[in-house]
């Protein structure tokens, strides 16, 4: 299994170098499918595979000065309290229930890819009040504390169109903030003991180099065009999620 989870970890970790997000799309079904791990589980492995590769990555733009520690610092501040909080909401939800849920959260974020338009990253900042980043980043840790989102493909649309960030920047900035909220929603889940160290740390450490290579990738592919390509493949894994397990709570 260990060359599958090696493959399968890059890329996790490539889509977060490419796209700023969608590492938690893709490790919670990869995890429970491919991995065998319980739904629970999977939520805490994940939290800490995002949450590594996600702080790699956010150093790596603030030293290409494409990351606003102000932004970063109030909206994952706000997150990592709501995720610690809810991570207990989990808990009470059966396995299918979890994974259907996770799959709905899927289609709404799909289509949002597929349709929404990114500012140009020369467009003027102009700084929104800071209530307002509070508010948004603590909705993005509701659900990273329930379902293991670190909330890439929450965050960076909610950084462009409410905060006001470049996408350039937004992406950047996202990546902190998803590793502030993986790490609450994980200081949440630890208290289970469900979880498999080993696969954490294949997982993780070919996520880095996914990550330092979607991140030089970034730089000679458009992104939109990427954008939409993954969107759809969040949007077919969803649906089989859907098929899968919507049948077992009717």
């Amino acid at each position: 299994m260990i060359p599958l989870e090696l493959a399968l970890g890059f890329g996790i970790g490539l889509s977060l170098g490419l796209l700023g997000g969608g590492g938690s799309l893709l490790t919670v079904p990869v995890l429970v499918y491919l991995v065998g791990q319980t739904p629970q589980a999977a939520v805490t492995t994940s939290l800490v595979i995002v949450g590594t590769n996600s702080m790699v990555g956010a150093m790596f733009h603030s030293s290409h000065g494409r990351l606003d520690w102000k932004v970063a610092l109030a909206f994952g501040s706000a997150g990592m309290v709501v995720s610690y909080l809810s991570a207990n909401i989990a808990k009470q939800l059966s396995p299918e229930l979890l994974l259907v849920i996770f799959a709905l959260l899927m289609i709404g974020i799909g289509f949002m890819l597929l349709f929404h338009r990114a500012k140009d990253d020369e467009a003027a900042y102009i700084a929104k009040p800071l209530w307002l980043v509070f508010v948004t980043g603590a909705g993005v840790g509701l659900l990273t504390g329930i379902l293991g989102v670190g909330g890439g493909f929450l965050v960076v649309p909610a950084l462009v169109m409410l905060v006001g960030l470049p996408v350039q920047m937004a992406v950047g900035t996202s990546l902190i903030i998803i590793a502030m909220n993986s790490i609450a929603g994980f200081l949440g889940h630890i208290r289970d003991g469900s979880m498999d160290w080993m696969i954490t740390l294949v997982f993780t450490s070919a996520g880095l180099v996914g990550t330092f290579s979607g991140m030089r990738l970034s730089k000679r592919l458009s992104s939109s065009k990427l954008q939409k390509a993954f969107a759809v493949i969040v949007i077919a894994l969803a649906v089989f999620l859907l098929i899968d397990n919507f049948p077992k709570l009717v």
